[in-house]
């Protein structure tokens, strides 16, 4: 049976590093190798190292495992994880791919360079090890040429999306002798270990994101210079107004690198003939930069140029830089006021303006191609959707754009101005089939080869949105609603503003813990919005505040201190699945869990110092408990330390850039779990809960927690009142750490006295209420919601 304990990547640049990288954070020990030095430096030489020193031998490696620690954004999930990844050479360590069980090339893009690599690959493997190429381009069928069947049954092209950690996508490309249980395997282990959005895609020139992705930027490139648009004006159309990346073209190109993109466009261009090779030759302008190395962001200057505060953007005609514009028509006006990416870019596309005429020129030629290339790139529609959402951030792929539009509408005008129509979307419409994808009975099916088929899904994918169609709710208010997971689980689906906790959730987890302990296994808490929760309701908090309706707002915060204890003591486990930001009252959530089941990119802290409070919502008290719960039982341990660190974390609103980073932290334990694949995260929290009542899960049971006291908290400010002195920190901020202090310490009592919960969490109520009512508070909070910034008073 295949399985991938250990890998290497040979090459250590950029992509190779990443990959060793992403490999490292999901717990695969990989080898890192590359070339060995031809020469010394003359620091070197005055060491008296010499070539065959192991530290010159391994040098280039070493230093592409080194820079991870430095990049940004980090491609290790947790530092420690660097020490995962070993450096080697070509030279001395090829041998040791005997005891690797997945070897992956990331060498430069060359075939001859890639085949004699592949030469000694073979040589050294351990049969029935796997081999692929992260080539962006190059014939994977080509690269196996020459080599073993044992070689060529096992190896296939794996293209991951730059930076690996981040980036959804990664293509798998099979060869015409890849045998077909190699090509399941690493679809499944993709998805399911590697935690990638995998798309089969077929060996040719760029596969299929960067082939359309490509194509579209040329497309818009030339555009520009047709209708004599500035470069700012085409990314304020072609960013997320029509639900594309913030960076939508020319800031996109700048963050690839000019270079880069003209060698994946030079690709396809030796490759194709006629009107395609037309559209992938680079523009003049752009060969003018290349030439002058304004290569973008890697060299400080590209389409856009950094001055002080102010981006300057380029002109391709005179090469100067000038004020950023943006375009501002009836169309875009008319599509701001529309809700929802669809209906924007309906909106925008009809309309014969200056921003209509864009979006139409730029959009109906890369629905044309890649609809030209069905049959081609990949087997079907979906396949290409997938691709252009998880390697280039679109929000929707171009056929669910197509659809978006109105597909008879958009051919229609096509037709006009003389497009030719492929064949078989004339077809499709010739049927009266007006719609690439329809649901029926909650499931989405797309068209294809005549008909609609059933997309089949990974088992582990679970989406609210078609299971709310298909069971319906079993409870729902404007703030959550509680959901029928299937196997005896329940899930709370937060969908709030920013699902920002608000009383209408502080009802609904009530209601979801009462009715799980009575009808179901356990509850899962967690949503598919942008990011799990941004905190409590801030902009009903200041209202009150404002009102000076202390007496509301203790009783609000009451009610969210009961709510979390609801959780804690629950007598049926309820987990938590945070992702993306998990702030203030969504860290609180999942502070109170039985378990905490994270996705891989959790942001998780306790910010609202930032905003002039201490948490409300028994943050502090869980951290702590958090905190001493981690330590071994039955050692003795410095509870100064403790208390020292909570106080840092929160007052220092200190978040984590990772799940791996939230253990760190301590916001996690170590027997809460953390899932690699976004889309998989419902399901693994699901799977905790049954694995806990499987266990026979009984709700923990009410203990006091030692606190430091008073002398804990006058050590606590010592820091503190150190910044104050300094100049640091202002009046308010030492006000606020002094509360934070007096409540982590415990309040008023001996060093090493036991306390319960509930005095805790009346501390910390006492704490908030004091600080809401503070004006300089207040205004912090006003500042953070008008600019989303905090506020230094």
């Amino acid at each position: 049976m295949q399985q991938i304990k250990k890998a290497a990547v040979l090459g250590s640049g950029v992509m190779g590093s990443g990959i060793a990288a992403h490999l490292a954070n999901i717990g695969i020990p990989t080898l890192l190798l590359d070339i060995v030095p031809r020469e010394l430096t003359d620091a070197e030489k005055a060491k008296g190292l010499t070539l065959e020193d192991k530290q010159i031998r391994n040098k280039i490696s070493e230093s592409g495992k080194q820079k991870l620690l430095k990049q940004k954004p980090a491609p290790l999930t947790s530092k420690k994880n660097i020490a995962l990844i070993e450096a080697g050479n070509f030279e001395d360590d090829m041998v040791r791919l005997k005891e690797v069980d997945w070897v992956i090339e990331v060498v430069v893009e060359n075939l001859d360079v890639k085949k004699d690599v592949f030469l000694k690959v073979d040589q050294y493997r351990r049969p029935g090890s796997i081999v692929s190429s992260n080539t962006s381009g190059i014939s994977v069928e080509a690269m196996a040429e020459g080599r073993s069947d044992d070689f060529r049954k096992h190896f296939l092209g794996t293209h991951f999306f730059n930076p690996p950690r981040y980036l959804k996508l990664l293509e798998v490309i099979p060869t015409s002798a890849t045998a077909p249980e190699v090509l399941t395997y690493m679809k499944e282990f993709g998805e399911d270990v590697l935690g990638k959005g995998v798309v089969i895609a077929a060996d040719t020139p760029n596969f299929i994101a960067n082939r359309i992705g490509t194509y579209g930027l040329l497309v818009t490139a030339q555009e520009m210079i047709k209708g004599g648009y500035s470069v700012g004006e085409v990314d304020s159309i072609t960013g997320p107004l029509i639900g594309r990346p913030k960076s939508a073209t020319f800031r996109t190109l700048d963050v690839v690198g000019l270079d880069t993109f003209a060698h994946v466009a030079n690709n396809v261009y030796e490759q194709v003939e006629g009107k395609e090779k037309a559209v992938f030759e680079v523009p003049g302008f752009i060969k003018k930069m290349l030439d002058k190395g304004w290569l973008g962001s890697k060299t400080g200057q590209g389409f856009f140029l950094k001055q002080g505060k102010e981006i300057l953007e380029l002109d391709p005609e005179t090469f100067e830089y000038g004020p950023r514009k943006k375009l501002k028509t009836q169309a875009v006006e008319l599509a701001k006021q529309q809700k929802g990416t669809a209906n924007k870019m309906k909106a925008l596309v009809y309309v014969d303006d200056r921003a209509g005429s864009l979006l139409w020129n730029v959009l109906s030629p890369a629905l044309l191609y890649s609809a030209e290339l069905l049959g081609e790139i990949a087997d079907d529609i979906v396949a290409i959707d997938k691709a252009m959402k998880w390697g280039f951030g679109w929000q929707m792929g171009p056929f669910e754009t197509w659809d978006a539009i109105g597909v008879e509408k958009s051919v229609e005008k096509m037709k006009a101005e003389g497009a030719e129509i492929p064949a078989w979307l004339q077809d499709m419409l010739d049927k009266g089939v007006t719609s690439f994808y329809k649901e029926e009975e909650g499931n989405l099916h797309f068209y294809g080869n005549g008909d609609y088929h059933l997309i089949k899904q990974n088992p582990k994918v679970i989406n609210l949105k078609q299971l709310k169609q298909q069971k319906g709710v079993i409870k729902k208010n404007t703030g959550a609603s509680l959901i029928d997971l299937g196997d005896g689980v329940a899930i709370l689906e937060f969908h709030s503003k920013s699902n920002a906790i608000g009383l209408d959730i502080i009802q609904m987890i009530n209601f979801a813990v009462d009715e799980v302990e009575k009808n179901y296994k356990g509850l899962v808490i967690s949503n598919q919005g942008k990011n799990f929760c941004v905190g409590a309701n801030l902009g009903m908090m200041l209202m009150e505040a404002q009102d000076d309706n202390i007496y509301e707002l203790d009783m609000v915060v009451r009610h969210f201190q009961n709510a979390m204890m609801k959780i804690k003591y629950s007598p049926k486990p309820v987990v938590v699945a945070p992702f993306g930001m998990t702030l203030g009252g969504g860290a609180e959530v999942c502070l109170s869990a039985a378990h905490i089941q994270a996705s891989s990119e959790t942001y998780m802290g306790l910010v609202e110092v930032g905003v002039g409070l201490i948490p409300g919502g028994a943050g502090n008290k869980s951290l702590y408990l958090k905190h001493l719960e981690g330590l071994p039982s039955g050692v003795n341990f410095d509870l100064q330390n403790v208390a020292n660190k909570v106080f840092e974390s929160i007052a220092m609103a200190k978040v984590s850039t990772s799940g791996a980073e939230a253990r760190d932290n301590n916001f996690l334990g170590l027997a809460d779990g953390i899932s690699v694949n976004g889309d998989h995260l419902i399901y693994d929290a699901k799977q905790a809960v049954l694995a806990l009542d499987e266990k026979g899960y009984r709700a923990p049971a009410r203990v006091k927690y030692p606190v430091v006291g008073e002398t804990g908290y006058a050590t606590l400010l010592l820091g503190a009142q150190s910044m104050y002195y300094s100049g640091f920190i202002s009046d308010h901020d030492l006000k606020i750490a002094k509360e934070l202090a007096f409540v982590i310490a415990g309040g008023k009592v001996p060093y090493g006295t036991e306390v319960d919960e509930q005095y805790l969490l009346d501390l910390e109520r006492a704490a908030f209420l004091k600080l809401i009512a503070e004006p300089k508070s207040q205004q912090r909070m006003q500042h953070m919601l008008l600019k989303g910034k905090p506020l230094r008073n």
